[in-house]
């Protein structure tokens, strides 16, 4: 082979490294990885197995307040702690059905505790990702109450419940019967990433609703969906909500400019 032929060969070598550079930088997925025979190469073997250790370790996490959000935080957000019927994470794990509702106890200290008929009302939930809560709510939430005053919208006292399950946002809204109701609740998380935060959204959520009934804005993330977008996307739907007094299946969302103000319809 000739140099001519060499060079030509490494040029092309290099094309196609840049090429898979180039797509692997589009996506988490371990795309063009690699192997070594049949397997995986180390270095991607071990990446797998971090993953899914982060993955395993958001899903068992307990949530502690001061510890995943700060006492400061805690403090400036006056955040308040409530509990589902589920008793341990074991049993939240094993029985769904128990993280859709309030325990007696949690039930009496929200109607305590609760502003009713505020125009939004946030819910902070651990959900499947303890880590995601922990990572992506202390940056979300001072922007959403940036927007509320914005438009002039009262808020509810912010609830944060342990062993969450989405559908007690119905519970949530029969207790304090908001105009929209807002979770925002950890995901299941994935080899991909376990700092994925959703938003789950509800007109006037009631105990007959089902995911019918509910707008979804997820991957609240950094390589997903960012903070200050999520933070546009979740008033602006909020906004239209109240415009038309839907939520589900019947609203189709309308993304918003992210520079521009949401306003009020």
């Amino acid at each position: 082979m000739g140099r001519g032929e060499e060079k030509n060969e490494l040029v092309q070598a290099n094309d196609v490294s840049e090429i898979v550079r180039k797509i692997r930088a589009q996506t988490p997925a371990r795309l063009l990885a690699g192997r070594s025979g049949a397997a995986y190469r180390t270095s991607t073997q071990m990446e797998l197995r971090e993953a899914h250790a982060a993955a395993r370790d958001a899903v068992r996490a307990e949530l502690d307040l001061r510890t995943d959000f700060g006492e400061d935080f805690v403090r400036e957000w006056n955040l308040l702690e409530v509990c589902s019927r589920a008793t341990s994470k074991d049993e939240y794990l094993l029985r769904p059905d128990l993280g859709r509702q309030l325990n007696e106890a949690s039930r009496a200290e929200v109607n305590r505790d609760g502003r009713v008929a505020q125009d939004l009302q946030i819910v902070i939930g651990d959900g499947l990702s303890v880590t995601a809560v922990a990572t992506q709510v202390p940056r979300l939430l001072p922007l959403l109450y940036e927007g509320t005053r914005t438009q002039g919208w009262t808020v509810g006292s912010i609830f944060v419940i342990r062993y969450c399950r989405v559908g007690i946002l119905n519970e949530i809204g029969e207790l304090l019967r908001p105009r929209v109701a807002v979770l925002l609740i950890g995901e299941r998380p994935g080899l991909a990433t376990a700092e994925s935060l959703s938003a789950y959204m509800a007109h006037q959520p009631k105990i007959s609703d089902t995911d019918a009934n509910r707008n979804l804005i997820s991957n609240i993330h950094a390589r997903g969906v960012g903070t200050e977008h999520a933070a546009q996307r979740i008033l602006s739907l909020a906004a239209f909500m109240m415009k038309t007094h839907t939520s589900g299946y019947q609203l189709r969302e309308e993304l918003p400019t992210y520079d521009a103000p949401v306003r009020l319809p």
